[in-house]
C-alpha cells in the first residue's frame, strides 16, 4: 500500500533542497531560478520509530525494514498557475496525483536568494498556492456540474447522491474555502473521493527558516503557525540548509553531535516524516521473527484481513485469523514467548480493527 506526500510552495522557497535532505540525494537540483525542477522527482524515506529497534532486539531479528513514505518534490506554484501559468496545468496535474501536501513556506530573509513575489511573506505565499487549487477546483466542479444536473433531471439516482456532494463543495469553493472544510458523511466519502479536488488533500505546512532559528523558529513561523491553527492543519519548522548539511553526515554520533550542537534534539526531517505520517492518517505494525523485524503501513482503522493484505494479497485471500500482542505487552514480557506465557497474546478475527504497534502474526489458508 503505497502513501506518498507532495512538496509544494512557490518557487525558491527550498522545497528541492528540502528534497534532498529528506531523501539525502541529489536527485533534485536545487538552484536559485523557478522551475529548475520540471518533473516531479520521488523518494522514499524511512519512517523513523524507535520501536522497531526494540522489538529487533528483544526477538534478535537480523534484519531491521523500516516502513517508509514516499515523497513527490513538485515544481514551484506561481500565482496564475490555475490558468496555465507557469506550467501550471503540469504541475496542478501533479499535486493530484499526492495523498496529501507539504507546503513548503519560505519564512527566512536572504538577499542572495530572489522571491518571486519580491518580498517575504509566508501568509501571503501560503494563501497564493491556496487560492490556485481552490480555482482548479471551481473551474473542475463547475464544468462537470451541468452534465450532473442534467442527469439528476433524468432521475439517475447516482446523479442525485453526486450532486448533495458537490453543490455544497462548490458553496464552499465560491467563498475561498477549501474542500477539505466541507462536512462529509462516511457514505458520501468514495463520492467526494472521486472529484479528485486538489483543495480537499490535507495540508502540513513546513516553515523553512535561517539556521540560527531552527531550534525555535521566528516571528514568520509563528505567524504560520497561528495560520495552521486557524485551519485546523500543522505546522512544523526546518531549516533545509541545516538538513541538508546532516544529510551529508554518515555517521549517527556525529550527526546527534551536529545536531546537539545546534540546540536541536533531532533533525526536522524527523519531525516532517512524523508529521506527514499523521496527516495521512496512519499507524504502524509489526512482523518480528529471528529473520526479521519489519514495520509496515495502514491506514487508521484498517481490519486484519486489508492489513495482512499490505504483506502479501494472499494473506487477505485466506485470512483465518491474527495472532496480536500489543507493543506494550511485547516489551513488558520480554518478547513474544514471554508475551504467549503470561496469556497476552489474542487470537483476532477479520473484524479486528488494528491498533497501532500491534505484533501480528497472520494465519492464512489458499
Amino acid at each position: 500500500m503505497g502513501f506518498n506526500c507532495g512538496i509544494v510552495g512557490l518557487p525558491n522557497v527550498g522545497k528541492s533542497t528540502l528534497f534532498n535532505a529528506l531523501t539525502a540525494t541529489a536527485a533534485a537540483e536545487a538552484a536559485n531560478y523557478p522551475f529548475c525542477t520540471i518533473e516531479p522527482n520521488i523518494g522514499r524515506v524511512a519512517v523513523p520509530d524507535e520501536r522497531l529497534e526494540v522489538c529487533a532486539r528483544l526477538a534478535k531479528s537480523a534484519k531491521i525494514v523500516p516502513t517508509q513514505l514516499e515523497f513527490v518534490d513538485i515544481a514551484g506554484l506561481v500565482r496564475g498557475a490555475s490558468r496555465g501559468e507557469g506550467l501550471g496545468n503540469q504541475f496542478l496535474g501533479h499535486i493530484r496525483a499526492v495523498d496529501a501536501i507539504a507546503h513548503v513556506l519560505r519564512c527566512f530573509e536572504d538577499g542572495k536568494v530572489t522571491h518571486v513575489e519580491g518580498s517575504i511573506d509566508p501568509i501571503r505565499d501560503a494563501e497564493t498556492v491556496e487560492t490556485e487549487l481552490l480555482l482548479a477546483d471551481l473551474d473542475s466542479l463547475e464544468r462537470r456540474l451541468v452534465a450532473t444536473q442534467k442527469k439528476v433531471r433524468g432521475d439517475d439516482r447516482d446523479a442525485k447522491a453526486q450532486l448533495a456532494v458537490m453543490e455544497p463543495v462548490l458553496a464552499a469553493l465560491r467563498e475561498g474555502k477549501p474542500a477539505r472544510t466541507v462536512a462529509v458523511t462516511p457514505e458520501q466519502q468514495p463520492i467526494f473521493k472521486a472529484l479528485e479536488l486538489l483543495s480537499a488533500k490535507p495540508v502540513l505546512y513546513v516553515c523553512n527558516v535561517e539556521e540560527r532559528a531552527a531550534a525555535k523558529g521566528n516571528a514568520q513561523s509563528a505567524r504560520v503557525a497561528d495560520y495552521a491553527r486557524a485551519q485546523g492543519a500543522a505546522s512544523v519548522v526546518i531549516s533545509a540548509a541545516i538538513e541538508a548539511e546532516v544529510a551529508q553526515l554518515a555517521d549517527m554520533a556525529e550527526k546527534r553531535e551536529f545536531l546537539h550542537s545546534l540546540g536541536l534534539a533531532e533533525a526536522g526531517l524527523a519531525r516532517v516524516i512524523h508529521a506527514g505520517y499523521r496527516l495521512l492518517d496512519l499507524i504502524t505494525f509489526f512482523t518480528v521473527g529471528p529473520k526479521e523485524a519489519h514495520a509496515w503501513t495502514v491506514a487508521q482503522r484498517t481490519k486484519a484481513p486489508q492489513a495482512a493484505g499490505a504483506i502479501h494479497s494472499d494473506f487477505e485471500k485466506g485470512f483465518i485469523r491474527a495472532e496480536t500482542i500489543s507493543y506494550a505487552d511485547f516489551v513488558a514480557q520480554g518478547g513474544e514467548q514471554g508475551a504467549k506465557e503470561a496469556g497476552k497474546m489474542r487470537l483476532e478475527g477479520a473484524d479486528y480493527v488494528i491498533q497501532d504497534g500491534d505484533i501480528l502474526y497472520f494465519r492464512f489458508n489458499v
